[in-house]
This record gives C-alpha cells, structure tokens and sequence, in this order.
C-alpha cells in the first residue's frame, strides 16, 4: 500500500510540475527551472540585461524587458524563440499587461514616461509623462487603472486605462519600487526600497491605510530595502523581498502584522508563487540563486543555483 500511495505522489508531483523562468541580467539568459526537480533544465540566450519578465495570459509567449537593448523581447514558449520586440521606449525595467492581454503597460526609467503598447498591433498606443526613474507597474484586476512608482519622485501614478491619463498621485516613501494589487483590487501594497517600509493604499480613496516597517535582529536598518511583493489569493499572507537584508518577511495581510522573516540568498528582489501557492521562488541577485519557501510551513527549503544576478520570476502552471 506505502509503495502505491508513493508511486501516486510522484506521479501526481510530476504532473503539476510547474515551469519557473528567471531572468539573469548580468548574463543575458533566462534559467528555466522544472518546479518539480528543481533543477535547470535549460538556458536561454536573450536580449541585454534581462529584467522584468511576464507571460501571456494564454502562456505561449513570454515578454522580455531586455533593458540594455531598449526593448520588449517577446519569446515563443515552444520554439524558445524571440519572434520580434515591441516598441518599449528606453530602458524597459518593469511592466504589465491588461487583463484581456490587450495592452501592455511599460516601465521607462530613463525617459520619465510610460509607453503603453498593443501587443496585436505592435504599436505604441501612448506616452505617458510621469515622475522621475519610473520603475514598478501593475494594472488592477478589473483593468479600469494601471499604476506607475517613480523611484525620485517617490509617487504612485494612477492612470485610467481608458483615457490613458494620469488622475491620481499617491506620496509614498522614498524609492517605490513595486506594486501588487490584492486579489479583489479593493489595496495596493507598494515597496519604498530607501524608505524601507510597504505602504499599504486603498484603492477607491488612492490614500495610505497602514504603513509596515521592519525590524530584522542583528541587521542594520538601511539594509532593510523592501522591493518584491506577493501576495496569496486567500488575503492571508503577504510576502516582501527585502533587497540587501536577505530576507522574506511574512506579514499577515490582514492585521498587516510582520510575523517571520525568512533567511534566504544574497540581494533577494523579487517573488513568485507555484504549486498553487505552496511554494514561493525569490531570486537573489548577489548569491545568484533562487529560494524555495514551504508557504504552509513558511520554511525555506532549498536553493537553485541560476545565471548571474537573477533578477525576475514568470511561472507556467501545469
């Protein structure tokens, strides 16, 4: 009986094997991890200094930030081919798409702008003037607002998808790097990584609700830099990369109470959730390696050594 339920785990373990893509911008390469074995399984060659990276909503196509080259590489997942680049405006860092897949929203770091992007048609729909070294996206679920962090600045731009105007700005902590909408849209959570705290922002009113610090024993506190964000669809936890402090703080995302940090690799930056959110991945730019944290146990397990200075996380679910 032991030998049949073990044989029906492995079988099943290997059936929803996830497929991670780490993007390695000092190498030039995606690593492509099988979530199962937890191993490289490949190497892929792209555009210069890879960094933001995001799938299709259909997974057959990855979208690149290939900030070096000025562009948004797009990749066919089947081919492991660059099929053409997507007029990105200079220096793509991060970006999103719109829920219909429709329109991508793109992160211009040295322009000052947001170049928005339709992915069918290829061509730039708009130009969109913001703060100072804008770095983080994201579009809320509904698709109704993309917002934009600018890194001098220290906004939040909310722009209404339709208009493709500006109508809001939110004042956070000094050098906002991330976003992440919860699950229902209603907050934002976004990363000051100078600042060193996640301004927690209610959507309709576009003000700040709480703002979470940190506290790590034995780090000093300008090492505490938060960046990546993730957070689990139940609204229990959320996870915050804290650059060069090295660890994963877990939050309760509802009492917004810090309650562990997790010692990962050198420089961790950003996070992805696979298995269905049993396991959270972080890639550690400075070690150049990947994480796996146990999310029921909030343990890490293991690392996995990439490329040099991965950077961002995209996931295939099987």
């Amino acid at each position: 009986m032991k030998k049949i339920v073990l044989a029906l785990t492995i079988i099943t373990s290997f059936l929803f094997a996830d497929t991670i893509y780490v993007s390695n911008e000092k190498d030039n390469t995606l690593s492509v991890i099988d979530s199962n074995t937890n191993k490289v399984i490949d190497t892929i060659n792209v555009g210069q200094r890879p960094r933001g990276i995001l799938l299709s909503k259909d997974y057959s196509k990855l979208y690149i930030c290939a900030s070096d080259d000025d562009t948004v590489q797009v990749m066919d997942i089947k081919s492991k081919k660059i099929l053409y680049n997507l007029p990105s405006g200079e220096d793509p860092e991060q970006f999103a798409l719109t829920p219909d897949g429709k329109e991508i929203y793109i992160s211009n770091e040295n322009d000052a702008i947001v170049t928005v992007v339709d992915t069918e048609n290829r061509t730039v729909l708009k130009q969109i003037d913001v703060g100072v070294e804008p770095e983080g996206m994201a579009v809320s679920p509904d698709g109704s607002v993309a917002i934009n962090t600018t890194e001098t600045s220290n906004f939040l731009h909310w722009i209404d998808t339709k208009t493709k105007e500006i109508i809001h700005n939110t004042l956070v902590d000094q050098r906002p790097r991330h976003i992440e909408f919860s699950k229902s849209g209603d907050k934002v959570w976004a990363s000051s990584e100078i600042g060193g705290t996640v301004m927690v922002v209610d959507s309709k009113t576009k003000e700040g609700v709480v703002k979470i610090t940190f506290k790590i024993p034995g780090i000093f506190k300008d090492l505490i830099q938060p960046v990546g964000i993730k957070l689990t669809r139940d609204g229990k936890y959320a996870f915050v990369a804290l650059g060069p402090a090295n660890h994963v703080a877990v939050i309760d995302a509802k009492t917004y109470k810090v309650l562990k940090y997790l010692l990962v690799g050198k420089r961790v930056w950003q996070l992805a959730f696979v298995h269905g959110e049993k396991k959270l991945y972080t890639t550690n730019g400075v070690s150049g390696d990947v994480s796996v944290i146990d999310v029921d146990s909030l343990k890490v397990e293991k690392s996995i050594k990439v490329g040099r200075y991965p950077w961002g996380l995209a996931v295939i679910p099987k």
